[in-house]
């Protein structure tokens, strides 16, 4: 019942490793989630985001390390694990030879769910994708971003437990990206656990109550967004913007913060008071500057360094 939901952890990852050919890709990475609420894991590409959702899902078999799905092993029960699992994978797979209602149909087949159960679900998942009065649409008269919600009402003709989002709104123009944002939170007001993977700093900050920083195919670190801001970054951030005449200033005012950071032609100064820094600023009208408090984005370049990954 949904009690003993609540005392074991929906997924628990322990010691994960992989390799492809001699690459390693996950250096033993362990986290475990509780039920509801959203974890994000965040990295840049190629940090082993994708991998572990794949781990997961026993669509790759780890080389190390053991992972519980709903309380069932994977692989070795991967499939009976993943009928309680909804998946919104980072390429839409929509057949685009079929209508929406089709694609719905032909996907709960999958669960072994009847015809006649599908149907009964439809109207439900065409109005939470907004796409009522689309039911007969071909695929390829969908905007990206009804693909997108589409692919997500996918996800649910099983009523997962569980919901794996791979990079959710890449490739979304603003407006969609809110709209699949909300439709998230919806998701979370059911009671369903979510784990998506992003690298998009403003999408973790918005949605996710738990965070897991990925890099290198290590877990740098977990925990509440909010606290881990907290606890590795001063409140403030002042960036500022400028050649030359910042280089030649950053002993200066690397005297009026607790930490500095020269990233191409930003300064960043971070501070626990400010003012006097703001103070020196001001009066300098030739330079650019912005005062905020301390991000996600801060927190992620610290732990894993500024360089560019591809």
């Amino acid at each position: 019942g949904r009690g003993a939901h609540l005392i074991e952890a929906h997924i628990e990852v322990d010691g994960l490793k992989a390799y492809y050919g001699q690459t390693q890709a996950l250096h033993g990475v362990s986290f475990a989630l509780e039920h509801g609420g959203i974890t994000t894991l965040l990295g840049a590409n190629g940090a082993g985001k994708t991998t572990t959702l794949r781990l997961l899902l026993g669509l790759t078999r780890p080389d190390g390390g053991s992972i519980s799905l709903l309380g069932l092993p994977v692989p070795q029960q991967a499939r009976e694990a993943r009928l309680k699992v909804g998946v919104v994978p980072q390429v839409d797979s929509l057949d685009p030879d079929f209508t929406v209602t089709e694609n719905l149909l032909v996907y709960g087949r999958y669960f072994g769910l009847k015809d006649h159960e599908i149907r009964a679900r439809i109207p439900a998942l065409l109005e939470f994708a907004e796409l009522e009065g689309k039911a007969d649409a071909g695929i390829e008269s969908l905007s990206g971003g009804m693909k997108r919600r589409l692919t997500l009402a996918r996800a649910l003709v099983n009523d997962p437990d569980v919901i794996f989002l791979d990079e959710p709104t890449t490739g979304l123009d603003p407006q969609a990206r809110h709209m699949m944002w909300q439709r998230l939170r919806r998701l979370l007001s059911e009671g369903k656990t979510i784990l998506l993977t992003t690298h998009f700093m403003e999408e973790a900050e918005r949605l996710c109550d738990r965070l897991l920083i990925m890099d290198k195919g290590r877990a740098v670190t977990t925990g509440a967004p909010r606290d881990l801001i907290a606890e590795h970054i001063e409140p403030h951030v002042v960036e500022i913007y400028g050649d030359h005449e910042v280089r030649a200033r950053t002993a200066e005012y690397a005297a009026l913060c607790e930490r500095q950071e020269l990233a191409g032609e930003t300064l960043f100064c971070y501070a626990k008071d400010p003012q006097p820094l703001l103070d020196v600023l001001k009066p300098q009208c030739a330079l650019r500057y912005l005062h905020r408090p301390a991000n996600l984005e801060d927190l992620f370049l610290k732990l894993t360094g500024r360089e560019l990954r591809e």
